[in-house]
């Protein structure tokens, strides 16, 4: 797969370049995109940002590998999976989405908002530039 990787330019004890991620349980789930080197691979960069932060709440314990594997899975196996699995990342969103509802971090609502947020923001900022919610008009 051909696509973002998130890369380091730090060394492991053997020499070779350290992986950008640590070695989270996370790159163990299930149908993740990996590179020869078990790295990760994303297709667009929301896609290392969902990542990156869901490695970031689980190694702070917001929840637990068994929590986020459940969550995940229960997402991967829903009806309607698209067959090429090109929606991946989207049930990553989806269940960290679930997850941050459900331990009560933020609501739905706010989630909603957020989006919305952002949306207005991406429409507003000019192609080539960074996306920052500061750029929603409704700010």
């Amino acid at each position: 797969m051909s696509g973002y990787k998130t890369t380091s330019s730090e060394e492991d004890a053997d020499g070779k370049p350290a992986s950008a991620f640590p070695r989270s349980p996370l790159l163990a789930s299930a149908e993740l995109p990996k590179s020869a080197d078990g790295d990760p691979v994303f297709a667009e960069p929301w896609q290392a940002t969902v990542f990156a932060m869901t490695v970031r709440l689980h190694e702070q314990g917001v929840f637990s590998w068994g929590e986020w594997a459940e969550t995940l899975s229960a997402e991967l196996y829903k009806p309607g999976r698209k067959a090429d699995a090109s929606d991946y990342y989207d049930c990553w969103v989806a269940a960290l989405s679930r997850l941050v509802t459900e331990l009560s971090i933020a609501s739905g609502r706010e989630l909603e908002a957020l989006t919305r947020s952002w949306q207005r923001a991406a429409e507003a900022t000019p192609h080539g530039k960074p996306i920052v919610v500061e750029n929603d008009p409704l700010r």
